[in-house]
């Protein structure tokens, strides 16, 4: 990476800058700041605009959200964001049902507590191996490593050709209707703003096998892995 060619930066939240669903902390904050000095920064992420600049304690940046079915940018004056694109896409509810069914009896996941699926008003659907009200612990306990989700992970997404999917969370597959993922989003982005694909810097920690962020990985984006969030400040150095 050239790092003298470099624009904007965009970032992943959740183990890139933050713990996960964890508020941004002062000393990550204060590195954003610096950055801001020298370049445009975006957000780009799997959930929703408000969540994330909520989760920010509402920081002044524009995010991607939801794979790119949302934008927001940042109003100074209000000091707040709003959207300017907002897509929802159409869901068939009762063929996902059929499918995450077909695929619980194949594999064996048939009891869950809660629902089958989680539908979201994007359009996006969240498979939870273990059950919409699942307990907290029973969650982190079931896949740490993901391995139990990596080996049913191509028959997911051969079984739901129409959506990408994303190995989500501790528990779960999350699905993004396609070509809605961080590429597709991220290019667009740049198409819309003027930006080429070498001016653009990506940060993330999520870039293995159905990882949310392995579709930049694996693109002509620079793209900066993080392993821990604490090394934030570590990482984004060279750029300052």
């Amino acid at each position: 990476m050239d790092v003298s060619k470099i624009r904007l930066i965009a970032f992943d939240l959740d183990g890139t800058m933050t713990q996960h669903k964890s508020k941004l902390s002062p000393e990550h904050r204060a590195v954003l700041d610096a950055l801001a000095k020298k370049y445009t920064l975006l957000m780009a992420g799997a959930g929703m605009c408000r969540r994330i600049f909520n989760q920010m304690e509402e920081y002044p940046i524009s995010i991607l959200g939801n794979y790119g079915l949302q934008e927001a940018v940042y109003d100074p004056e209000k000091k707040d964001i709003a959207l300017v694109k907002d897509a929802i896409l159409p869901c068939d509810r009762a063929s996902v049902e059929e499918r995450v069914t077909a695929l619980r009896e194949k594999y064996g996941y048939t009891e869950y507590v809660g629902d089958n699926v989680e539908y979201h008003a994007s359009g996006c659907v969240t498979f939870p191996i273990l059950g919409t009200k699942a307990d907290i612990n029973d969650k982190l306990a079931f896949d740490p490593d993901r391995v139990k989700r990596r080996k049913i992970y191509a028959d997911v997404c051969e079984t739901f050709p129409e959506y990408t999917v994303f190995v989500g969370g501790s528990s779960s597959f999350d699905m993004a209707p396609k070509p809605y993922n961080k590429y597709y989003a991220l290019d667009l982005y740049c198409k819309e703003h003027g930006y080429a694909h070498d001016e653009v810097a990506y940060v993330g920690d999520d870039y293995g096998m159905g990882g949310n962020d392995e579709s930049v990985y694996l693109s002509d984006f620079n793209f900066v892995t993080i392993d821990d969030y604490r090394d934030f400040p570590k990482v984004m150095k060279p750029f300052l």
